[in-house]
C-alpha cells in the first residue's frame, strides 16, 4: 500500500468483517499497533470501528473490546444487534453496520484523500465507486488466502488497491510474548 506522509487518511472498521477474516487467517490483532501502522504512514485523521452489540445480555464479550477502542484512539460506531429465532429454530443475531459506515465514509470524503476500508463485503462496491468519483483513493484490506476468499471479486477490482491482509498482518499483530492487553485484542464472534 502506497501513503503519503501528508496524505490525510481515514480508516474504516467492519468489525464483524474484519474479526471473521482476523479468525479465518489466525491473527490476533493488536488494535494500538494498527494505529500506529498507519499513523506512521499518513496523516490519520479518523479510524472507525464499526460492530453491533446485543443489549439483551448482561454482559458482552465484545464490551472489553469496544471499550479499549473507544479510550485509545477509535471512533467508535455501534447500534443494538436484533436477536431472531430462524425457520429452524435456531437463535441468530443480526447487527448490520454497513449504512453507518456508508454514511460516514461520504461524509469523511471531502477532508480525506485515502480510505481505507477493511471490510470484504460485496455491498461496499458502490460506496468505494462513489467515494472514488469524489477524488479519493479507496484501499480495501481482506483476504483472498481462505476458501472462500473472504472478500467478494467485484470489490477487490473497484478498489484502487487491495491488499493482503495476512501480506501485512505483522505490522499490527500481537507478537506471541506480548501478554498486555490481551483482552484489547479479541473479538466475540457476533453471529
Amino acid at each position: 500500500m502506497r501513503f503519503a506522509p501528508q496524505e490525510r487518511t481515514a480508516l474504516f472498521i467492519d468489525g464483524a468483517n474484519f474479526y471473521a477474516a482476523t479468525r479465518s487467517l489466525g491473527l490476533d490483532i493488536d488494535y494500538r499497533r494498527l494505529l500506529d501502522f498507519f499513523s506512521g504512514k499518513s496523516n490519520l485523521v479518523r479510524a472507525y470501528y464499526y460492530s453491533a452489540l446485543l443489549d439483551t445480555e448482561e454482559y458482552s464479550p465484545l464490551k472489553p473490546l469496544t471499550d479499549w477502542l473507544a479510550y485509545n484512539g477509535y471512533s467508535l460506531v455501534t447500534k443494538p444487534a436484533k436477536e431472531f429465532t430462524d425457520a429452524l429454530g435456531r437463535r441468530r443475531i443480526k447487527g448490520n453496520m454497513d449504512i453507518e459506515l456508508a454514511i460516514d465514509m461520504l461524509e469523511l470524503a471531502p477532508k480525506i484523500e485515502h480510505a481505507v476500508l477493511f471490510s470484504g463485503d460485496s455491498d461496499f462496491r458502490r460506496l468505494v465507486e462513489a467515494v472514488q468519483r469524489r477524488g479519493v483513493r479507496v484501499s480495501v484490506i481482506s483476504t483472498i488466502k481462505t476458501n472462500p476468499p473472504m472478500i467478494a471479486d467485484e470489490l477487490r477490482r473497484q478498489a484502487d488497491h487491495f491488499a493482503e491482509l495476512s501480506e501485512i498482518a505483522a505490522e499490527f499483530t500481537r507478537k506471541p510474548a506480548d501478554a498486555r492487553g490481551r483482552t484489547a485484542s479479541r473479538e466475540e464472534d457476533p453471529a
